[in-house]
């Protein structure tokens, strides 16, 4: 595999912590070696977005951690089974990287509700699509729907689409590159439903981990990933099991 070449982007405003900036260094995953690429990188804390790799490189904060749940220990707090169990007519059914006007229209209406204002929100349909299809590693995008008639005999949910999750496949886990969901729907939260069930689909597989992006101590945004216990954060040392 030959040395990928990484590159240093230019400080802008950090969206996490209010009055800091960030940079990030960053590499291009194409070619062959694309998917071993992608994997060591992730295990070194770096996160995918279309066919690039980055991790933030802030010199002065370092407040930005990785964070991989443990699935094989994962602890089923009474608050999150019940989350599952309210998702038992949820089901999330595996495609191929492709987008769809449907995703999209979800995808501006999470933005719009949750993340209103942010970077993403200005995103066109084809900027939707490069973000699904642009991708030289093992990707899938997971529908979530509600279980319908024929859910027994074809094994996919109907209705409108809930919830979807762009996700990678790695040698030791499912790396959740970017979710969203119908903010509209209370009954169940949809974001946890699609953690857990990513935890499920680890375990099925024999994959240790499933990998959450970056976790950032004082962010309201990030404190819901330390829900999922027990995890591994990624510090100086490499990854080390987390004290809740």
């Amino acid at each position: 595999m030959e040395n990928p070449q990484f590159y240093l982007t230019a400080p802008s405003p950090c969206p996490y912590l209010k009055g800091k900036e960030e940079r990030k260094i960053f590499t291009h995953l194409v070619g062959d070696h694309a998917a071993a690429l992608n994997d060591i990188l992730t295990q070194g804390g770096f996160r995918r977005s279309q066919n690039i790799a980055y991790r933030p490189a802030c010199e002065a904060c370092k407040a930005c951690v990785s964070v991989r749940v443990c699935v094989n220990e994962f602890q089923w707090t009474k608050s999150l089974r019940r989350q599952w169990k309210k998702g038992h007519d949820l089901i999330g059914t595996e495609f191929p990287p492709g987008p769809s006007s449907e995703q999209y229209d979800l995808f501006q209406e999470y933005l719009g509700t949750r993340h209103k204002g942010g970077g993403m929100t200005e995103m066109s349909v084809v900027d939707y699509a490069m973000m699904v299809e642009d991708t030289h590693v093992e990707t899938v995008v997971i529908e979530y729907r509600r279980r319908g008639v024929d859910s027994f005999l074809t094994g996919t949910g109907s209705g409108p689409l809930l919830a979807t999750a762009l996700t990678d496949r790695l040698s030791d886990g499912l790396s959740m590159v970017y979710s969203f969901f119908n903010p509209h729907h209370h009954w169940i939260a949809l974001g946890t439903f699609m953690i857990l069930d990513h935890i499920v689909r680890a375990q099925h597989l024999g994959l240790p981990y499933v990998y959450l992006g970056y976790w950032v101590e004082g962010s309201p945004k990030m404190a819901y990933k330390q829900r999922f216990q027990p995890q591994e954060h990624l510090g100086p040392q490499g990854w080390e099991r987390s004290i809740k």
